[in-house]
This record gives C-alpha cells, sequence and structure tokens, in this order.
C-alpha cells in the first residue's frame, strides 16, 4: 500500500503547481486531471497485485464484485489546496475486510510524509511509530475540522467552529480530513471533526487515529460508521469533553452570538 500512494504522490507531484486544467464537477467540487490519474495508477496497481478485490473510489466510483476485501481511495485529498497551489493534500487509501478496517495509508507527497497502520500492529509516520497527544483539557488543545467545497451556507460548522474556537486553544482549517486525522495521531492536533465526509475520505485516517491511541465516534459519542458521515476524533482524553460541548450546541444551550459585523464598522 506504502509503495502504490508513493507512486501516487510522485504523480500529483508532476503535476503540481503547473498549469493543470481545472474541471468542475457539482456546483464547486474541483476536479483536476491529476485526480483522475491518480485514481486511474491506483486502481490499476490494485487490479495487478489483488484482482478480486473491489474498489470504491472518489472519482470513478464503485468496482464491486461482491469481494471480502474493498479499498476505499480518495486519489488526491485536498483537491482545492492542490488547484491553487497550496501545499496540503495527500493520498489516501485504506482497506476493508468483511466491513471492518485492517489496513490504511495517507500520503503527503509535499512533505514526504507517509502515515500507516495495520489493525492491531499501531500507527507509523515514515516508519516510526506514533501516538495521540495528551492534552487533558479542551481550552488547551489545538483542534482541526473542515467545511464543504460548496453550499457551506447550508452547513451548520460555523457555530461548532465559532463555539470550539471559544473553548479551545484555537481550530484550524487546512482542507484534507484525512491529513487532519493523521494529525490527530500523531498529536500535532488534540482533536478534529467534520460533517458530511465521504468513506473515502475517512477510512484510513480513522484507522490511524484508533492505532495511534485515539478515539473517534460519532456526535454524540456513539460508534463511528464510514457511511455516518460524522466525524468525531480526539486523543481519547479530551473525547468526552467534546462531546459535551457537541450536545450543547446541538441544544442550543451556552452559545454565544455571532458578533455583528455592523458594530465593528461602526466603532471609531
Amino acid at each position: 500500500m506504502t509503495a502504490i500512494a508513493s507512486e501516487a504522490g510522485a504523480l500529483l507531484m508532476e503535476f503540481f503547481d503547473k498549469n493543470i486544467r481545472i474541471e468542475y464537477k457539482g456546483d464547486a467540487d474541483l476536479v483536476t486531471a491529476a485526480d483522475r490519474k491518480s485514481e486511474a495508477l491506483i486502481r490499476e496497481r490494485i487490479r495487478q497485485t489483488w484482482p478480486g478485490h473491489d474498489v470504491l473510489g472518489e472519482e470513478e466510483g464503485l468496482r464491486d464484485t461482491g469481494s471480502e476485501y474493498r479499498w476505499y481511495v480518495d486519489p488526491l485529498d485536498g483537491t482545492t489546496n492542490f488547484a491553487h497551489g497550496f501545499p496540503v493534500f495527500c493520498v489516501s487509501m485504506g482497506l476493508q475486510h468483511n466491513n471492518q478496517m485492517i489496513a490504511g495509508v495517507c500520503f503527503d507527497p509535499t512533505r514526504k510524509e507517509m502515515f500507516a497502520a495495520a489493525r492491531g500492529a499501531g500507527a507509523t509516520l515514515n516508519d516510526r511509530p506514533i501516538h495521540v497527544s495528551a492534552t487533558k483539557h479542551l481550552k488547551e488543545s489545538l483542534v482541526g475540522t473542515g467545511f464543504p467545497s460548496h453550499k457551506r451556507h447550508k452547513n451548520p460548522n460555523i457555530h461548532f467552529y465559532h463555539q470550539i474556537t471559544l473553548r479551545s486553544h484555537g481550530v484550524r482549517r487546512a482542507g484534507s480530513a484525512a491529513l487532519d486525522l493523521c494529525y490527530v495521531a500523531c498529536g500535532r492536533m488534540d482533536g478534529f471533526w467534520e460533517f458530511n465526509l465521504n468513506p473515502w475520505d475517512t477510512a484510513a485516517g480513522v484507522l490511524i487515529v484508533e492505532e495511534a491511541g485515539g478515539l473517534v465516534t460519532n456526535f454524540s459519542g456513539g460508534p463511528f460508521e464510514l457511511n455516518s458521515r460524522e466525524v468525531l476524533a480526539s486523543n481519547g482524553v479530551l473525547h468526552e469533553e467534546l462531546v459535551r460541548e457537541f450536545q450543547e450546541i446541538f441544544a442550543g444551550r451556552g452559545v454565544e452570538p455571532l458578533p455583528d459585523p455592523r458594530e465593528y464598522a461602526d466603532k471609531p
């Protein structure tokens, strides 16, 4: 898996910061030639090595033969960043056996960082073991989140961003959910949440967090499922506090109002 991810990452770097042709899917989701070529390469390598495995990829959908094994492939997580020359993106690949994730890799080709995990074997960054942070309190934590690339006005996350910003040391929005999860796994961030992610966004990263000693659930603290579209990850120590904050925000309790920009503009 790491060899395939490395090869796909090298392909992405051939396109990066060049005059790539940007296409559009949906309202504002960017698709590039690099996306398509990366997924085609990954699918071909999987077919050559594991011809009986099924593959679900962001660009080409699902090849379903009823296999016990299914790959979840995001050939370029962070497409918008990539298309604008912003160096935060990765190749994400997760492998499932009988509905249980058993292996995952996320490769950041700009930093040459390979995050990897196998169930029961721990998680690594460039072959060195990694572990989640030991931060105990939300007010001392750095956490990450993400927003949809289109219809942002219909997504409730701005309210959660606002509230968690007030209660933490900071919230980062880097634009690659897979890398955000890996950053929780290696302790660069203490938590991460996002609404409406797809299975190929989370399959590898969730396993990497878990194998690094972290915890991933839905927003209510229940079991995480690939199709739940709710992701709340943490170092485990902070998890109960994060879940309580989410419950309070969903209930509208203790929610600070968003500031009115007109009041700021009227100040001398």
